[in-house]
Formats: C-alpha cells, sequence, structure tokens
C-alpha cells in the first residue's frame, strides 16, 4: 500500500479541448493531496492534446501524463481502459478521479474491474482522512447520501459529477512536469470499429454544464408551448434552456434539457426556475448555483427553500413581464 502515491485525475479531451469536469476536480484533488504531502497528476489519453495539457497545469496540475500515438485517435473503451491500465501499474498512483460522464463511467469500472479494486460512482462530495477517501454519492434518488471508503485496495477510483466542483482561476504562468507514454496496443485489444460519426445538433446546442446562465421549465409551465417563454427570458439573458425531468418525461423538451438526479449537474452563475415545484431529485442537480430565482404560482413549492429570490405568480403573466423589464434594462 506504501508504495502508491499521488492522486490522478482523468482530464477527458474531446475535440483537442479539455472537458470542463476533469478541470474542477483538480481543485478538490490539490485539496487533498495537500494533506498527504502527495502530488496532482492529470492523465490525458488521446490527439491533439497540447491545449488540454496547457489547461490542466494552469488548473494546478503538478505533473501531466499523457498517451498519445494513433492508437488512440480515436476514444475507444478498450483502447482508453488499456492504456489507463499501463500507467496504473507503472505509477502506482493512490486515487485515481474520473468526471462522471459517459466515457467516464464507462472507464472507471472496466479498469476497477482489472485492478481488482473498489470504484465509487456518481460522487457528489470528496475528503479524505489517513490517505483514505470519503466519497459521497447520493442514494435512494437523492433521498440520503452514503460515504463510501476502499480500505484494502489500491488505487482508490471514482467518478465525479460534472458541475459539481466549481473551477478555479486558471494561472498561465504555473509549469509542471510534462511526461509522455506511448503504448503499443496487442493485436486484438479493440473489438469495436468506428463506421461513422453523427453530430446530433440539440446535444451540441445545449451545454447545461458550461452555462453561466440557466433558464429552467417545469410542468408549471402548463403545456409544451409555453416554453418559448423561457426560450425567450434564456435568450435575451444569453443563457441556455433547462428543464425539469417532468416535463422531459411528459414530452414537452428533449431529455438533453433535463437538470437533476437523473440528467445534468450544473452550478451556473444564475439558475431561474420556472414552474418547477424543487422535487429532491431536481434539487440535487441544481443546488450549487451562485443565485437562485424560483417563480412558483404555489407558495410553499419546495423551491424557495433554497432560492435566494422567488417570486409567486402565473408563469404566463410573470415570465413575459420578466423578460420585458430584462429588454428595458438592457435597451
Amino acid at each position: 500500500m506504501s508504495e502508491y502515491k499521488n492522486i490522478w485525475t482523468y482530464v477527458e479531451v474531446f475535440g483537442g479541448k479539455a472537458k470542463n469536469v476533469g478541470l474542477e476536480i483538480i481543485g478538490p484533488a490539490k485539496k487533498m493531496a495537500e494533506s498527504t504531502g502527495d502530488k496532482v497528476v492529470a492523465v490525458l489519453v488521446g490527439s491533439n492534446l497540447d491545449d488540454a495539457v496547457k489547461a490542466a497545469v494552469s488548473y494546478g496540475a503538478d505533473q501531466v501524463i499523457t498517451v498519445g500515438g494513433g492508437d488512440y485517435a480515436e476514444y475507444t473503451a478498450e483502447a482508453y481502459t488499456f492504456a489507463l491500465e499501463q500507467l496504473v501499474e507503472k505509477y502506482k498512483p493512490a486515487a485515481l478521479l474520473f468526471g462522471a460522464t459517459s466515457n467516464g463511467k464507462e472507464l472507471a469500472p472496466r479498469l476497477a474491474a482489472r485492478l481488482k479494486t473498489g470504484v465509487a460512482a456518481d460522487c457528489t462530495g470528496l475528503d479524505i482522512s489517513d490517505g483514505v477517501i470519503q466519497w459521497t454519492r447520493p442514494v435512494y434518488s437523492g433521498r440520503m447520501l452514503s460515504v463510501l471508503e476502499c480500505q484494502e485496495a489500491r488505487p482508490q477510483i471514482g467518478t465525479i459529477r460534472p458541475g459539481i466542483f466549481k473551477r478555479g482561476e486558471p494561472d498561465a504562468a504555473l509549469t509542471a512536469e510534462i511526461v509522455s507514454e506511448d503504448f503499443a496496443l496487442p493485436a486484438g485489444t479493440v473489438r469495436t470499429t468506428l463506421v461513422e460519426k453523427i453530430n446530433e445538433a440539440a446535444e451540441g446546442a445545449v451545454k447545461l454544464e458550461d452555462a453561466e446562465i440557466i433558464v429552467s421549465g417545469g410542468r408549471g409551465l402548463g403545456k409544451p408551448e409555453n416554453f418559448a417563454l423561457v426560450k425567450d427570458l434564456a435568450d435575451l439573458l444569453g443563457g441556455v434552456v433547462g428543464a425539469s425531468r417532468a416535463a422531459v418525461d411528459a414530452g414537452w423538451i428533449p431529455h438533453v434539457h433535463q437538470v437533476g438526479q437523473t440528467g445534468k449537474t450544473v452550478g451556473p452563475k444564475l439558475y431561474i426556475a420556472c414552474g418547477i415545484s424543487g422535487a429532491i431529485q431536481h434539487l440535487a442537480g441544481m443546488s450549487g448555483s451562485d443565485v437562485i430565482i424560483a417563480i412558483n404560482r404555489d407558495p410553499d413549492a419546495p423551491i424557495f427553500e433554497i432560492a435566494d429570490y422567488g417570486i409567486v405568480g402565473d408563469i404566463k403573466e410573470v415570465l413575459p413581464a420578466f423578460t420585458a423589464a430584462v429588454k428595458k434594462i438592457k435597451s
């Protein structure tokens, strides 16, 4: 156990850019590393990594390890798991943090199974004591929190929800050691073939995790057509449209807009909840917002308990007035 040192963060790269969650978890990793005297090591796999490496360094990584080459030009679970397995066996990290993205959720358990260690999934909190990480994660649809520890195996592995931790301020003056590795894939490792890439417009247009302003609608809008009121305000503020699970389940808006336990976890500077009652599953996904404004005609709606500002009224009356007031101020 004493051979395992340092806290690793897997920084996922897409289109040559580091995904936000990989940069977000460098912050809590630094805090944990300070208590153990370890380093924070950012790990990147793929191609065109230069910009992502610079980003990881600017957010505080003490060291960056990259795995590149033609075998890793496109993401495949088999290839990336192999690369991470080789890195862990060579460098022996004490812990490895993944973002709870579709790729992170695929890689973490695969890697944990190969290394015969545990994995804590979809975590919303981190702490450390005597080198053992306490991974906090919601259970029972967010009604309770459980704290997990991996006492007897290394590395400790977990996935962290995007948007839970705020990114620090990047510092271009920071420097770090850069280590490049190139592991040739054994024949037959990759059993899948990329046939075609299809970029869905909706996926590209909705960046809930990155948004600084989100205007969300729920069942209180009354009908799907009233999402136009939400979109008008979001566009005016330079934000994006979110939604509650109830609105998504009703077929009023695609799932890509969903905020909450079974959707996206967000932490914008401003979150406006329109006709959303505030079920615990929704609150779990947006309670980390800097400022929350709630609009609901029910004065006893749970959303008002966490809102910084509350407006009791009919959405169809309040939203047009709200939008008109913003237009007047902006003009």
